[in-house]
């Protein structure tokens, strides 16, 4: 007991005296700087596994591991450079997977079995008739793949005798949202949300487009678009009575232009799923950025909206994302569909898309069943996408 209180005695004593411990070696706790970090791609997977776990099922294990694999591309042939270019592609082994050979009207075998039918005769009980019947394509897009499973990168583009570059690399299913969009001779085109620029540039190898107008919210984003049509296209013929390019909120543009366009391109900003995983630059998963990626379902149907608006009354629009949400892609078109009704008065009708699928089933994995659209699917043998697409058709 006086052992103890002799020990109070002392430091009573001390309690007042300043630490003899010297300022450099003494030792404060930063809580900012040692609390654990939890990187945004690893915010990402766990909000995937969760989701699309419960979305995919069985199927998210095989998508979950392409994801985070390396993706594979695809080289889009750049129709306004040196036409050696294709040579060039099929002697690093790569094949067109729309047309193997335009000129001949040679297909590949997929799509020569879809456009000339088969006999009643040798089709499968699951089949029918509508099965064999091919899809109108622009026979000007061409987008040359390596064969499935094989993992080559495709070289450089180099540029021709004017400064041309000849083919631009992209994730190969990014241009079926094109491909469905079926633009022909003479149409006016809307690219809503254009950049970076990949299919803008698809959109202009159709070489159908009287008057295109392309837009994207980011003035940063714009310009790079712009770097790209620097690079692609000539300048002669991208003037603007031919190609019109701004910045404006997308949201508006049905009240800048309503009714005016044969074909709508509305390809939204989404989660970005497979940057997500794998890049932790500007990606949506950060802590900072969780009310806006909370926003994007409304952002991208108001976006939707204004897509139908600014389509004609017998035109088409089409919707696309790079992610597997359903929030962000099913949800959103229903939502849409049922406010242009409701809200403006337009009707709006889902067209089907199988044809689409069924034509390049060889070369994409689609997802097997879904209310609405096309998805494609992630696969290690075919390693495009996600890429959701769904087709609208503007009655009135």
């Amino acid at each position: 007991m006086a052992a103890l209180i002799d020990t109070r005695i002392l430091l009573q004593k001390f309690r007042g005296i300043p630490s003899i411990i010297p300022r450099r070696n003494r030792v404060k706790a930063k809580w900012a700087a040692t609390r654990p970090k939890f990187p945004a791609t690893g915010l990402a997977l766990q909000n995937f596994d969760m989701n699309y776990g419960t979305q995919l099922g069985e199927l998210w294990p095989s998508v979950r591991v392409s994801m985070l694999s390396e993706q594979k591309y695809g080289a889009l042939v750049n129709n306004f450079a040196a036409p050696e270019v294709m040579r060039d592609l099929e002697m690093q082994g790569a094949r067109d997977f729309v047309y193997i050979d335009v000129s001949s009207g040679e297909e590949s075998g997929t799509a020569q079995e879809h456009s000339q039918g088969l006999p009643s005769s040798v089709l499968t009980s699951s089949e029918t008739l509508e099965d064999t019947v091919r899809p109108a394509l622009s026979p000007n897009i061409k987008c040359f793949l390596f064969p499935r499973g094989d993992i080559s990168r495709f070289r450089p583009a180099r540029p021709d005798s004017c400064g041309t570059l000849g083919y631009y690399l992209l994730d190969a299913a990014s241009v079926l949202p094109v491909l469905a969009l079926d633009v022909q001779e003479g149409h006016t085109v809307l690219d809503l949300c254009a950049a970076p620029g990949g299919k803008t540039l698809a959109l202009l190898q159709t070489l159908a487009i009287r008057r295109l107008a392309v837009n994207d919210a980011s003035v940063s984003r714009t310009a790079r678009l712009r770097r790209v049509l620097q690079s692609y296209v000539p300048k002669e013929l991208w003037t603007e009575d031919r190609v019109r390019i701004t910045s404006f909120d997308g949201r508006k543009w049905g009240e800048l232009e309503r009714d005016t366009f044969d074909r709508v391109l509305v390809d939204v900003p989404c989660t970005t799923d497979r940057h997500s995983l794998l890049e932790e630059d500007n990606n949506i998963f950060k802590r900072i950025r969780t009310k806006e990626r909370q926003k994007l379902p409304l952002l991208q149907t108001q976006l939707l909206l204004a897509g139908i608006q600014a389509a004609r009354p017998g035109g088409d629009v089409v919707y696309s994302t790079c992610t597997l949400s359903q929030l962000q892609n099913e949800c959103v078109v229903e939502h849409a569909v049922h406010l242009a009704q409701e809200e403006m008065g337009i009707t709006v009708h889902v067209q089907d898309l199988g044809p689409l699928t069924r034509l390049f089933r060889d070369t994409f994995r689609f997802a097997p069943s879904i209310r609405l659209g096309e998805l494609v699917l992630p696969h290690l043998t075919a390693n495009f996408g996600p890429i959701y697409l769904c087709k609208l058709h503007r009655v009135s």
